[in-house]
């Protein structure tokens, strides 16, 4: 007589047996596993891990660049954010930082992005590429290039700018630092934007363009109420980025240097200052303690970004 336990037993190791085959479709082992994954374990720790540990422990000593402190520096506890805190020249580079940010990326990159990509959908092909390729050479040009050509149109005494508005003798990166770096930053980072409206305005069904155009609807009426919801999830996206992006972009040194009296001064140029630019004296460890709160911003950012991709995702 059969046993009635064996097929029971049978029944039970079953999904034991098949976890156990699941869990290694590649018949590697775990040794071996650990050992293709391994390289990139030890560049993302020596790369990525290792120098945010050593920036957080930099941040709560007063390590110098120079001096007694560069030798034996000394732990100083939170010293250093509450310094940060109630420095009046931090506040002002983190408001400069979001006026730039909200200028220049939510709303600069992303409107003139949108425009292009809206207009350009319906425009001849030779043109398109025409205007795609101008506006794709400004965010491939390094920022280097990019930013000297701007200082010679810019410039008060034979600027292009000036020539064409017959302002001659208007230092225009001294009147108006921030201004021209919002203006900058929008015409460098534009092109992104516009390649990715580009391929989400691809995906609205034109049906539904057409139903908009046959019932009468105007050009802000058919974005607002067919165009922008599918692309919804395209623009978060793209704001995200580009803020994040702009958040942490240096390229302004290049145009303004932070100046004239810390009037361009955002965060990254600060920080830079304070480490090696000669203004904070080299204090390393006061530095890496703002770029802690700069990586906290950040996290904020991308938070409250995600936190409106899940709300949309949601039914």
């Amino acid at each position: 007589m059969a046993d009635p336990g064996a097929g029971a037993a049978t029944v039970i190791d079953a999904p034991a047996k098949v976890r156990s085959v699941t869990a290694d479709v590649g018949g590697l082992g775990r040794v071996r596993a650990l050992g293709f994954v391994t390289p990139a374990f030890v560049l993302i720790g020596t790369f990525l891990i290792f120098p945010a540990l050593w920036t957080i422990y930099i941040g709560i000593t007063n390590y110098q660049l120079t001096g007694p402190n560069a030798v034996v520096p000394k732990v100083v506890g939170l010293s250093n954010y509450l310094e940060a805190l109630d420095d009046a020249l931090f506040g002002n580079a983190l408001w400069l930082t979001l006026v730039f940010v909200i200028g220049s990326a939510v709303l600069g990159q992303n409107l003139l992005g949108f425009a292009l990509a809206w207009t350009l959908r319906s425009a001849r092909p030779w043109l398109r590429g025409l205007v795609e390729a101008l506006v794709l050479l400004a965010w491939i040009l390094p920022g280097v290039v990019v930013a000297y050509l701007w200082i010679a149109v810019l410039d008060r005494s034979g600027g292009t700018l000036n020539a064409l508005l017959g302002t001659p003798g208007t230092a225009w990166l001294l009147q108006y630092p921030m201004a021209c770096l919002v203006v900058f930053n929008t015409w460098r980072g534009t092109a992104f934007s516009m390649m990715l409206y580009s391929s989400a305005l691809a995906a609205v069904p034109p049906s539904q363009l057409e139903t908009a155009r046959m019932v009468g609807a105007s050009r802000l009426q058919t974005v607002r109420d067919v165009v922008f919801p599918h692309i919804r999830g395209h623009v978060l996206t793209n704001t995200l980025l580009i803020s994040l992006w702009t958040f942490n972009d240096f390229t302004p040194f290049l145009l303004t240097a932070g100046g004239p009296n810390h009037r361009s001064e955002t965060l990254p140029i600060f920080i830079y200052q304070q480490a090696i630019g000669g203004e904070g004296n080299g204090r390393l460890g006061y530095a890496s303690a703002i770029s802690l709160l700069l990586l906290l911003a950040n996290l904020v950012v991308s938070l409250v970004y995600l936190a409106l991709l899940r709300r949309r995702r949601e039914p």
